[in-house]
C-alpha cells in the first residue's frame, strides 16, 4: 500500500514539473542581430563611380585572396553569433552590392540554412550600404523599401539610405525591420551632428507612421548610429526612452542605453575609448509579457569572441582586429564588434494549464 501511495506522489510530481517546464519555457527562440563589416566589396571595378580602392589596382589592393578570406571570417563569425544555429535576421552595413551577399549565403556554408537578402543601391559615395539577410524557414518577407535621408537645405547631401522590411515570423505576427548607417563623424562630431539628427527624425517619421497604424507594432531597428545612446540624436531626434521608464506600447526603448547590463565596455574603439555606436531599439509592445512573441530579458549583448579582438600595444588592453588599419592590411574581420537580442514565441500548444 505505501509502494502505491509512493508511487502515485511521484508520477504526480513529475507530471506537475513536466507541465510547469512545458508552460515556462517558449517554444522557438530568434536571434536577431546587426552587424557593420567593414568595407565587404567585391574586387571588380564600378566603373558608376569614382570611388574604387577595394580592387587589385586600387589603393587597398583588394584582390579575391583577401575578399575570400574576408568572406569566410564573416561566415564564421555569424556561425559563432549564433552559438552554432546561424542568426534568424541579420542587419549589416558596409556591403557593397549583392555580389557580396551571394558570396557570403550561398559561398559558404551558411547556404545550408535557406538565407535570402534584401538590399538597395544608395548613393553613398564610397558604394557601400546597408542590407539584412534572413532565414526563409523563419521569416516570410512582406515588403521593403529603402528610405532616403535628405537635406532640403543642402543638395550636395548625400548619405546610406535606411532599409525597411516587414516579415511574417513562423506564419504567426508581424515585424518591422529599420537597418542604419548613419552619417559618419568624419570631419567631427559637431560639425556633422546635424546631418545625424537628420536621420534620426527621418527614421523617426517612417517609424511612427506605422505605430499610429498599428498602435501595437512590433518595431525593431538595427544599426550604426555613429552615435551614443544617450546622445541627442537618439534621445531627442529619435525620442528612445529607457527600459524602466517606457509606458506606451508604441514608445522606442533603445536596449543598450544602460552599460552596466553588458559587462563589455562598447562595439567600436577610438584610440583608448571604447563607444556604443551599435544598438538595437524595440518598440515597447516586444516588452510585454502579454504577447506571445516578445524580447526575451536581458538578451541585448554585444558579441565580444576573443577572435574579433588583438592586443593593443599602443593604448593596451584589446582593441578590434579590422581588416585595414588606415592604408596598412591586417586581415581581421571588421572595425566593428557585432550586437544582438534573442525574441521568443510561445506556442499555444505548448501552455498547460
Amino acid at each position: 500500500m505505501k509502494f502505491r501511495i509512493g508511487f502515485i506522489f511521484t508520477l504526480i510530481s513529475l507530471l506537475v514539473g513536466f507541465c510547469q517546464f512545458t508552460y515556462s519555457q517558449p517554444e522557438k527562440v530568434y536571434r536577431i542581430g546587426f552587424y557593420n563589416v567593414e568595407n565587404f566589396y567585391d574586387v571588380f571595378v564600378d566603373s558608376t563611380r569614382e570611388y574604387n580602392a577595394f580592387t587589385p589596382e586600387g589603393e587597398q589592393h583588394w584582390d579575391y585572396d583577401r575578399f575570400q578570406l574576408k568572406r569566410n571570417n564573416l561566415y564564421k563569425t555569424i556561425m559563432a553569433l549564433g552559438e552554432g544555429e546561424p542568426p534568424s535576421l541579420l542587419g549589416l552595413s558596409e556591403i557593397e552590392n549583392d555580389v557580396v551577399l551571394r558570396e557570403l549565403i550561398f559561398k559558404t556554408p551558411l547556404k545550408k540554412f535557406n538565407y535570402q537578402y534584401v538590399n538597395y543601391p544608395s548613393p553613398d559615395r564610397r558604394g557601400i550600404d546597408v542590407a539584412l539577410i534572413y532565414r526563409t524557414s523563419h521569416f516570410t518577407l512582406l515588403s521593403s523599401k529603402p528610405i532616403p535621408v535628405i537635406d532640403p537645405t543642402d543638395s550636395a547631401f548625400i548619405t546610406r539610405d535606411i532599409l525597411y522590411a516587414s516579415f511574417i515570423i513562423n506564419d504567426i505576427d508581424t515585424l518591422h525591420f529599420f537597418i542604419n548607417h548613419w552619417p559618419s563623424r568624419y570631419g567631427g562630431t559637431l560639425s556633422s551632428v546635424d546631418k545625424r539628427m537628420l536621420a534620426a527624425k527621418t527614421l523617426k517619421r517612417n517609424s511612427d507612421s506605422i505605430s499610429v497604424l498599428f498602435p501595437n507594432a512590433k518595431i525593431i531597428i538595427l544599426g550604426d548610429f555613429n552615435d551614443c545612446p544617450e546622445d541627442l540624436s537618439l534621445k531627442v531626434g529619435l525620442a528612445t526612452q529607457y527600459q524602466n521608464t517606457s509606458f506606451k506600447l508604441n514608445d522606442l526603448v533603445n536596449l543598450f542605453e544602460s552599460k552596466t547590463g553588458f559587462g563589455k565596455k562598447g562595439t567600436i574603439k577610438y584610440e583608448q575609448q571604447w563607444q556604443i555606436f551599435d544598438q538595437i531599439i524595440i518598440t515597447n509592445s516586444l516588452l510585454s509579457s502579454n504577447n506571445r512573441l516578445k524580447y526575451r530579458k536581458f538578451s541585448a549583448n554585444i558579441f565580444d569572441a576573443p577572435f574579433l579582438l588583438m592586443e593593443d600595444d599602443r593604448f593596451l588592453g584589446k582593441k578590434l582586429f579590422r581588416t585595414y588599419q588606415g592604408p596598412a592590411y591586417l586581415g581581421g574581420i571588421s572595425d566593428h564588434l557585432p550586437v544582438y537580442l534573442d525574441l521568443e514565441l510561445e506556442e499555444n500548444d505548448s501552455v498547460t494549464n
